[in-house]
């Protein structure tokens, strides 16, 4: 599976249940981790728990199973952890307090989700 395509269907999948100010950062420079990460916003717990849902389906297509996902049950805060991709799905409010974008972006840098 090529990293590639493995983020432009991420992206797919969120844009498809309107995810909210959704940024991808390139973050290869700066941890052994991830390459990516993806951030967006649900306005609710119920939209932020079917965002994360319709990524693991989007990706279980590819033949690809996450390797871990949590905070399903909360809906504040999903992370879906891809191995190569990192997905934050979080409610505006707490996006906000952990601002992930300021974190990373010193040292990743946004790049265009619809390339």
């Amino acid at each position: 599976m090529q990293t590639e395509q493995l983020k432009q269907t991420i992206v797919a999948a969120l844009e498809d249940l309107k995810a909210q100010d959704l940024i991808v950062l390139d973050v290869k420079a700066a941890t052994s981790v991830t390459d990516y990460m993806i951030i967006a916003s649900g306005t609710s717990s119920r939209q932020v728990i079917a965002l994360a849902r319709n990524v693991q389906s989007a990706v279980r297509e590819l033949n690809v199973e996450p390797l871990g996902v949590e905070g399903l049950d909360a809906g504040e805060w999903v992370l879906v952890d891809l191995g190569d991709i990192i997905v934050h799905l979080m409610q505006p409010q707490v996006r906000e307090l952990y601002d992930l974008e300021k974190l990373w972006g010193e040292f990743a840098s946004p790049i265009n989700h619809q390339a």
